[in-house]
This record gives structure tokens, sequence and C-alpha cells, in this order.
């Protein structure tokens, strides 16, 4: 799951991320604004009823980094 953006609805709870081409398509259509620049984050203009997906966060601690991951569970 790389280059994922973070996505919050009107009442500021949060959402699946999306694609960055589909958070630009909704930055021009005026359906999203951006809320933070980082992580960077839109915020859609209007509520959503939808429930978001799990995403599992994975840490890596490695010897000189440390490294993270969101990912999807499979189906």
């Amino acid at each position: 799951m790389s280059n994922y953006i973070l996505v919050i609805d009107a009442n500021r709870k949060p959402l699946t991320p999306c694609k960055p081409g589909v958070a630009r398509s909704l930055l021009k259509s005026g359906k999203a604004a951006v809320f933070r620049r980082y992580p960077f984050t839109i915020i859609l203009k209007k509520a959503v009823d939808g429930k978001p997906d799990f995403v599992t966060l994975k840490i890596d601690p490695g010897s000189k980094t440390t490294g993270d991951c969101a990912s999807h569970p499979t189906k």
C-alpha cells in the first residue's frame, strides 16, 4: 500500500485511504479540500455513511532505521 492519501469526511471521521489520482480528481472537482499537508489528508465536503476498511499497521524495527507499512487485509 504505497502512495495512499488519507481521507476524512465532513464530520472528521476517517475513511478508507484513496489513491492520489482519486484524491486529485476530488480536489479538482471541488468535492474535497486539503485538510493537512503532512501527512497529506483531504477532507470531503459532504458527510459519508460508509464505514472505513480495516488497515493493518506493521512496524519493522531495523538496526539503523525503522520502517512502517499500512496494508489492507487480503480477502
